[in-house]
């Protein structure tokens, strides 16, 4: 009778719990039983592991009884990710290698029926979970790269017969080494969207600081790419927020690439509640938490179901997401910035010549975007039509100058750090107490922002969301203090609010 235990890691989310991979053998009818709460695709691990321990020149005991348990039980188990931990296991118990660094390590890999490793998902918080054990850790090739670039040191083996050799002190495994990072990718210039200047200056508070922002006009106006050159004001990821991001992408199976360039994403229109979410009967990230610490880009934001967007409301609050299913619950971060574009009615245009709609017809297509959810745009913009002449004149060769992205980002960096000194946090992200700590208003101007407020019939989230758009512009200007200046200012980005009292008017 032999018994014998090796360390792996599931997934819960973006959380990695530690299971304990025992191995049983003893004598009685031949079989092979796995225990533990797997599904299919961990019970089909037995045929992977029998034959990846012949084709490696091991014995396989199927003279035994072999019982493997995924302790704790209560925990599903789901993947190839615990193949090579079983089949060490199974070659300790049965005395063909060595215990003596099985409690000081840690392996995730799936096997073929070669014995070659192969790659598994969500490895970046397995090995980080590992790390805080202070166990070693075992992957495959493929796995090295977003491994090494947690920092990490971990072992890389390409088959069975490498990590047996390990074991028994013959081989010495290569460390994991990360790829030579790509610089961030040039990004489209505000310098290239004609005119619009009111609309840059928008997107230059929201990057400052952090703010969401609905971008509303007639088709072909330049929202789409006012909204892709967002993201070419951002600084670059922190080490910390680069590794929560890549995470998130690992448990989906992805690699990024741009490991320090902030997310963008950008889905269709016709996405689902659990697309843009997450979930599934195997919760998965959806894009909210894929553009976690980046930009969420809703294109043709009426177009949207309105239950869809809905589901938006809470994490756009919590910076979370929880997915609640029968036998467990599963958060993902999803701390991203809204970015939202559309048109004012359902020809395109709200006035003017060119407008075919009805009043009764631009209320139901403005209807479709609940208040609550307007309510989170903390700013919100017309981009007009731009005025006759500016065409002609930019393919004459007149372009007025505009300011580059880079002018631009100086002024956001800038901001960003005075906020980061102050309260550290950007301004979108201020609590209450915070508010009245940070934007605090002369009695004056307090009485003339309720009197605003009152006026537009604004909420009183709304009132927060003046306060700390006001504190950003404050910020950029390099003043201390909110003034009066800058309350005018924020309350100018209302645009949705005054679209919809003319409207219902």
């Amino acid at each position: 009778m032999a018994l014998a235990s090796l360390y792996c890691r599931a997934l819960s989310g973006v959380d990695a719990p530690e299971v304990l991979v025992e191995v049983h053998l003893s004598t009685g009818l031949p079989s092979f039983s796995l225990v533990g709460l797997p599904e299919t695709s961990v019970k089909e691990a037995k045929e992977r592991v029998r034959s990846a321990i012949t084709n490696s020149n091991f014995k396989f005991p199927f003279n035994k009884k072999i019982t493997v348990n995924l302790a704790p039980a209560n925990l599903a188990k789901e993947g190839g990710r615990f193949d090579l931990a079983i089949a060490l296991a199974i070659l300790i118990a049965s005395e063909q290698l060595s215990d003596n660094k099985s409690q000081q390590l840690e392996c995730f890999a799936e096997l073929t029926l070669a014995g070659d490793l192969r790659p598994v998902d969500g490895v970046i918080p397995c090995v980080l979970a590992a790390k805080s054990a202070n166990r070693a850790v075992i992957v495959c090739p493929e796995n090295q790269h977003e491994t090494a670039l947690t920092g990490v040191e971990a072992s890389v083996a390409s088959n069975l017969s490498d990590v047996c050799a390990f074991f028994q002190a013959l081989k010495v495994l290569p460390k994991a080494l990360a790829k030579e990072q790509p610089l961030l990718k040039q990004q489209p210039d505000m310098c290239d969207v004609l005119g619009q200047e009111q609309a840059k200056r928008v997107l230059e508070i929201a990057a400052a600081g952090g703010h969401n922002t609905l971008l509303v006009g007639p088709p072909g106006t330049g929202k789409s790419m006012l909204a892709e050159r967002f993201m070419s004001l951002l600084p670059p990821l922190c080490e910390k927020h680069a590794l929560q991001t890549a995470a998130i992408y690992s448990v989906c199976g992805k690699e990024r690439e741009d490991w320090y360039q902030a997310p963008y994403r950008s889905p269709h229109h016709s996405a689902s509640s659990v697309a843009l979410v997450g979930g599934g009967g195997k919760p998965k990230p959806g894009e909210i938490s894929l553009s976690h610490r980046g930009v969420l880009f809703l294109d043709e934001l009426a177009e949207f179901p309105r239950a869809v967007l809905d589901s938006l409301r809470q994490p756009l609050e919590t910076n979370k997401v929880t997915i609640s299913r029968a036998a467990n619950q599963v958060t993902f971060p999803a701390h991203f910035q809204l970015i939202g574009a559309m048109n004012p009615s359902p020809c395109g245009h709200i006035s003017g010549d060119l407008r075919r709609s009805t009043p009764d017809q631009v209320l139901r297509y403005l209807g479709r975007l609940s208040g609550p959810f307007l309510d989170r745009f903390s700013l919100s913009i017309m981009v007009p039509l731009l005025p006759k002449g500016v065409l002609a004149a930019s393919q004459a060769g007149n372009k007025a100058k505009s300011e580059s992205s880079a002018e631009i980002k100086k002024r956001v960096l800038k901001a960003r750090d005075l906020q980061v000194q102050r309260q550290d946090k950007l301004n979108h992200n201020l609590s209450t107490q915070e508010i009245s700590d940070f934007c605090r208003l002369s009695e004056t101007d307090a009485l003339f922002l309720e009197e605003a407020i009152n006026k537009m019939g604004l909420s009183i989230r709304a009132w927060h969301s003046l306060l700390k758009v006001a504190r950003s512009i404050a910020d950029l200007a390099e003043s201390d203090r909110v003034e009066r200046h800058h309350l005018l200012e924020s309350l100018n980005y209302r645009a949705m609010d005054r679209l919809l009292k003319s409207v219902s008017s």
